[in-house]
């Protein structure tokens, strides 16, 4: 089979043939129909983001996509061979503890167990087959009229999900969404949607980009454009989510100070909550009393729970969230140095996707 190895962060990319995948135990194996590629793909692969930390030995990277199953190991008790799947990149350890040890297959782990589970399963979905751990495996089920380059843009909404899982989003409530114009930010905007909001603030700098989620939206979206203005960002995020929010949601990426954050904190009414999935470089100032006489929370959020996927999924079999509002642009699979040039430049509606059966 057609495999993408990568040296190590930095080191060199080369397309491989390499022998089909022997199952294990507790495994399934994939052939891979469609993989989506991280929006920071090129940098990561180059080496530009120190906080990743890649398996030693050169590996397939990737870590997630629509694909058929193709053979089970032992232990492996509902997935069939035949199936179509959706697979999540987040690995989490099955033993019964009170902290178990996950990380990002073909990504990232850190801590000494997460390095000893990515040891376990170096390889992520950059191949014709794969070999993956069972849990991170999900059946389609009742989607047979959604293409697969249609459901690979479920992999957006599922990391924010798990944020809005977190927030305790409730039907009817309003959510300002910080870092609304990128990747994750538009899927979370749209799930909010979905999920039952009754009006979601877009806020980011893209003008253009947040016209679209109007026009997607409709009226449930209200547009704001932050200039960097602590004071004004908040003031104007307040008005538009009509004196305040109950939840905000945070999804900027490696941002440089900590204003948006802290302007989507202040736009909350009393008891509201804010969530944390982005990234900043720099402290998050907080104000203890501020905190304290608002009763607000903070909570922090890596990616979802087990049972995410399935819940996605019957949000789009019910007609509740469109896979297609998000445009998918595909590259066969031996085109992906360009696929990754793509998905740099792509806005936060588009995804890029390399179809493994396209030549």
């Amino acid at each position: 089979m057609k495999a993408w190895k990568l040296e190590k962060l930095g080191g060199q990319l080369f397309l491989v043939d390499l022998p089909t995948p022997e199952v294990r135990p507790g495994t399934v194996r994939v052939r891979m129909e469609v993989s989506v590629l991280m929006s920071y793909m090129r940098d990561y692969v180059a080496g530009k983001l120190p906080i990743y930390n890649a398996p030693k030995e050169p590996f397939i990277p990737g870590g997630n996509g629509i694909g058929m199953i193709t053979a089970v190991g032992r232990d492996v008790w509902h997935l069939q061979p035949g199936q179509r799947v959706a697979i999540s990149a987040h690995v989490v350890a099955d033993e019964n503890v009170e902290e178990r040890g996950q990380f990002l297959l073909g990504v990232t782990a850190v801590g000494d167990v997460a390095v000893a589970m990515q040891a376990s399963f170096p390889d992520g979905t950059l191949a014709e087959e794969v070999v993956l751990p069972k849990s991170i495996v999900t059946p389609v089920v009742g989607l047979d009229h959604v293409t697969s380059t249609e459901l690979a843009t479920t992999m957006r909404h599922l990391v924010p999900y798990g944020g809005l899982l977190r927030g305790r989003l409730a039907p009817g409530e309003t959510v300002v969404v910080v870092g609304a114009t990128g990747a994750y930010g538009s899927a979370a905007s749209l799930l909010a949607l979905a999920l039952g909001a009754e009006r979601v603030v877009a806020a980011g700098r893209n003008q253009d980009a947040l016209a679209q989620l109007v026009r997607l939206g409709k009226e449930r979206v209200v547009p704001v454009g932050l200039c960097g203005d602590l004071a004004a960002d908040t003031k104007a995020l307040r008005e538009a989510a009509g004196g305040g929010a109950h939840l905000a949601f945070d999804m900027v990426g490696a941002a440089r100070d900590p204003n948006a954050t802290l302007a989507a904190l202040r736009s909350l009414r009393q008891r509201g909550r804010l969530v944390l999935m982005g990234s900043m470089t720099v402290p998050l100032p907080l104000s203890y009393l501020e905190l304290m006489m608002n009763g607000w929370e903070i909570l922090g959020q890596f990616m979802y729970p087990a049972d995410a996927y399935l819940r996605l999924l019957a949000l789009v079999r019910g007609g509740l969230l469109d896979p297609r509002a998000i445009t998918v642009r595909t590259y066969p699979l031996a085109e992906l140095p360009s696929a990754m040039d793509a998905a740099a430049r792509a806005s936060g509606l588009e995804c890029v996707a390399l179809d493994h059966g396209a030549k």
